[in-house]
């Protein structure tokens, strides 16, 4: 036997009206709170050693800075042309004096390859004592004659392949010539300074060092 349909009833469970004031048909029982969300769980401990713990606390290291240009910045073309022309014109002014002041003289020849390495030949061999007059003592540089040389091996070694044949000629003939005499001052200042010596002590001994009797 089925059992009578019971009426359908809707309970007003709000304690306030629209107006704020509280309801007098209102259930006075305390509202339930939401329980709380339980504590996050903490993350697990983790051991660091020192040296770990330092290099993640220590900043990353800063990047490499490219190094400063040493040399200043080129003139431009238009620096270039100015210095160009006021060094053209205070040189035709010195050639004007000097020969004003020197009359009959002919105008200074144009510079050229073949004279600045005559200009550097010619140096070197003055410094190894070369121009000495007959009974003076020479004047032997040889520091500064191995730098002459050398200066001369690198403009050889710049200008290879942009010589005319005469001026390779002149320049192998410089430098040969140059080396040669560098290695005959040296090899004549080394017997000097041999013959130069103390004579050994009897027996064969140096002075000043010990000697083996047998």
């Amino acid at each position: 036997m089925s059992e009578p349909n019971k009426p359908f009833v809707v309970t007003d469970r709000r304690k306030f009206t629209l107006d704020g004031t509280p309801r007098p048909d209102a259930d006075p029982s305390p509202e339930r709170e939401a329980p709380p969300a339980p504590p996050a769980p903490e993350p697990p401990l983790e051991f660091k050693s020192p040296n770990t713990a330092k290099a993640e606390a220590a900043p990353p290291p800063a990047a490499p800075q490219p190094p400063e240009a040493e040399l200043p910045p080129p003139p431009t073309s238009e620096e270039m042309a100015q210095a160009n022309a006021a060094y053209r014109q205070t040189s035709d002014r010195l050639d004007t004096a000097v020969r004003a002041a020197n009359p009959g003289m002919e105008h200074p020849p144009e510079m050229s390859f073949e004279q600045i390495v005559q200009s550097i030949y010619m140096t070197t061999i003055l410094q190894l004592g070369g121009g000495t007059q007959p009974g003076q003592q020479p004047k032997v540089d040889l520091m500064g004659a191995r730098q002459s040389i050398d200066m001369l091996s690198i403009l050889a070694e710049k200008t290879k392949g942009n010589l005319t044949p005469a001026e390779s000629q002149l320049m192998d003939n410089a430098l040969f010539e140059v080396r040669m005499g560098f290695l005959e001052v040296t090899q004549a200042l080394a017997r000097s300074a041999v013959n130069r010596q103390p004579p050994p002590a009897p027996g064969g001994a140096a002075p000043g060092r010990p000697s083996i009797v047998r």
